[in-house]
């Protein structure tokens, strides 16, 4: 009874984020009632295995007490403070502290957000100020990479570059430019490293030209494109693109929101080609999804120019809930995790993952199969030679979902037929491996369905 009661409720009542809202009105809604370790549980009792923690944020998986009590503690002693008028709270006035000190180069300062999306967003009006207060308001333009993501703000769903986040919104604006994704699979310059690298900087470079590189101001990128389907880049592709910024006299952001904090291996994923960025963004992982929170990093030299040229003026650039202070508890007591072991963790589950998916490359349906650490995908096609996607037909963004919840998994499903793995860092090898088995179950079932069947070449 209150089961039924509460999908009438969300039928009525919940708007839910990037869905079809006529779709979902007719599906209903499945409802998660608890979760521990790397399991949920829904409403009717179904166990299931997150392989996809949450939304790519649960990295160190659900049920952990000590960050409960953490957020509970701050709440009794102080549940909020504000960052504005020069006040200030002990949780993220630690928090900032502790992500300087492990964060690359010298990106010593943070600002606080509320998540991901907001968080690049800020960084668009901090590139904006970096140049104002250089004396050049000319360079107002702004490059991403397609298939990128980069959040849904109006400014920041302009910068990514599927089509979903743009379709009846008016976006991107003038101002905000693509260069093409390094997308291995599907390059059209083929998968060669040093061929791939060489096009995406000539790329950058034309697209500079083309805008004029008085004009450019910032270059936005994911280490690795999550939303489009875990686009991994060749090794020395994140150097090279840094390299020819700074070449350039552009901004390089990096986008870490979905590879920060374990997520591929590393603190961030940009430590793995020892880059530094002028600016970087998190949130998802820094609090493990616990609680909304995301982060700026800017370097000493975006960060001093912006302060000498607002002067005595503030820099009109904030939030309510910057900095809030449970949040900031949380993500500390989270920090403990990680560098207690669950990193360490990750880094071995990690590898067992890619092995494991690795392994069902020989499957008639796996095109591709592409990752780093705890995050990897794999492509579904219908012809190996010819790449064929799975046909549209078979709409596979909820039936492979669908299909996979019956088997006890939860993974990302996307609509070309890519599925999508981030498992929280905890996970044990026994849960990896039965990741991988119930994936394979999915695939060998995908390959009965009448519409592959009539299209499957081989």
């Amino acid at each position: 009874m209150i089961s039924n009661a509460l999908h009438e409720l969300d039928r009525q009542h919940f708007v839910h984020p990037v869905s079809s809202w006529q779709g979902h009105e007719a599906r209903g809604v499945r409802i998660l009632k608890s979760a521990k370790g790397a399991t949920v549980t829904d409403s009717d009792g179904r166990e299931l295995l997150d392989g996809f923690a949450g939304l790519w944020c649960v990295n160190a998986g659900y049920g952990h007490e000590n960050v409960v009590e953490a957020a509970a503690e701050q709440m009794r002693r102080l549940p909020y403070a504000t960052g504005y008028f020069d006040l200030g709270s002990e949780a993220p006035i630690r928090l900032a502290a502790e992500l300087a000190e492990r964060s690359p180069g010298d990106l010593n300062h943070v600002f606080f957000t509320l998540g991901g999306s907001d968080a690049v967003d800020s960084t668009i009006r901090f590139v904006r100020y970096y140049w104002h207060s250089k004396g050049q308001p000319n360079k107002d333009q702004y490059i991403s990479v397609e298939q990128g993501y980069h959040g849904s703000t109006s400014a920041g769903a302009g910068l990514t570059a599927l089509p979903a986040f743009h379709d009846g919104f008016g976006v991107p604006f003038n101002w905000q430019h693509k260069i093409p994704s390094h997308y291995l699979y599907r390059n059209p310059v083929g998968q060669d490293a040093a061929t791939v690298i060489a096009a995406s900087v000539a790329a950058l470079k034309a697209k500079v030209e083309a805008i004029g590189q008085d004009r450019v101001a910032a270059f936005y990128v994911e280490p690795i494109q999550g939303s489009s389907g875990v686009l991994v880049p060749p090794k020395g592709w994140i150097k090279a693109m840094r390299d020819t910024c700074r070449e350039l006299d552009i901004l390089f952001v990096a986008d870490e929101v979905i590879t920060g904090f374990g997520r591929t291996g590393p603190m961030f994923a940009c430590e793995e080609e020892g880059i530094v960025p002028d600016m970087m963004t998190t949130a998802k992982g820094l609090t493990s999804g616990y609680a909304p929170m995301g982060a700026v990093f800017l370097s000493d030299h975006v960060y001093e120019t912006i302060a000498e040229g607002a002067g005595p003026k503030a820099v009109g650039h904030g939030f309510t809930y910057s900095a809030h202070p449970v949040s900031a508890a949380v993500a500390l007591e989270v920090l403990k995790l990680y560098e207690g072991g669950l990193f360490e963790n990750g880094r071995k589950m990690g590898e067992r993952l890619q092995a494991g998916l690795a392994g069902l490359s020989d499957h008639p349906l796996v095109g591709d199969v592409r990752g780093r650490g705890m995050l990897a995908a794999i492509e579904m096609v219908t012809d190996k030679e010819k790449k064929t996607p799975v046909p549209a037909e078979l709409q596979a963004a909820t039936r492979l979902f669908d299909r996979a919840w019956e088997k006890g998994l939860i993974i990302r499903s996307f609509p070309h037929g890519v599925l999508g793995f981030a498992p929280p860092l905890c996970c044990t090898a026994d849960e990896i491996d039965a990741i991988v088995d119930r994936t394979k179950q999915v695939l060998d079932l995908t390959l009965e369905d009448p519409e592959i069947r009539a299209v499957l070449r081989g």
